[in-house]
């Protein structure tokens, strides 16, 4: 039988996803109690609020995060959210922060999702997450955008060096279409070969990321 791994990580109260970046608002829009005067007796709903910013928990970006006329969540095709091959790729964060090309060389990624798997989200919600984070280079991400990659995930605060402006590797790989999924994780229970993943966002209009309900269903 098959099993599905939960990549993404929970969305609650007052989370901070990236240093800087609001925590989520979330609360009752219209609670059970209140409910009540609304519904037959014994009838109740609960209606809930949420404000966030787009870059919270586990989500995606689409090239219009990069970039003013790339496709935005709405015109992300589903072939490349949903159903693809997955092939994960062992980068621990204890043999150094710069994952390069040696890490994908060799391998078939051609309409794959690559998930890259360091371990940092053992750090999520620490300090800690926030520093030193793994990244891919910029040639690595050269690498990836001429591979024929659909999609790329990383468990890490960002997949780019936070303190290179440039963000090579966005506007590389959201360059030339392909979505990156970040701050993923439970991929240590992901094989590194034969796995589905999904990542599917909600269908937004002008908006250039959001959070995602990441996983993968691998075969029992």
């Amino acid at each position: 039988m098959s099993r599905f791994i939960d990549c993404s990580h929970t969305i609650e109260h007052g989370m901070v996803t990236y240093k800087g970046l609001p925590a989520p608002l979330i609360c009752d829009f219209l609670s059970r109690e209140a409910s009540r005067a609304l519904y037959g007796p014994g009838t109740e709903f609960q209606i809930g609020k949420i404000e966030m910013v787009a870059n919270t928990g586990t989500y995606i970006d689409s090239p219009f995060h990069r970039y003013p006329d790339g496709k935005d969540l709405s015109g992300l095709p589903l072939e490349s959210l949903a159903d693809l091959e997955a092939i994960v790729v062992r980068a621990p964060f204890e043999r150094g922060r710069a994952i390069g090309v040696s890490a994908f060389e060799g391998l078939n990624l051609t309409g794959k999702a690559l998930l890259v798997h360091t371990g940092w989200s053992e750090k999520w919600r620490t300090d800690a997450y926030f520093e030193g984070h793994p990244f891919l280079t910029a040639a690595a991400a050269d690498y990836l955008r001429k591979s024929g990659v659909k999609i790329v995930g990383i468990d890490t605060y960002n997949i780019d060096d936070t303190t290179d402006g440039a963000r090579p590797a966005h506007t590389l790989l959201l360059g030339a279409e392909i979505p990156i999924v970040e701050h993923m994780t439970g991929l240590n229970g992901v094989p590194d070969n034969g796995a589905r993943f999904f990542a599917v966002p909600p269908k937004v209009k002008a908006f250039g990321t959001f959070s995602v309900r990441a996983f993968c269903c691998a075969g029992g």
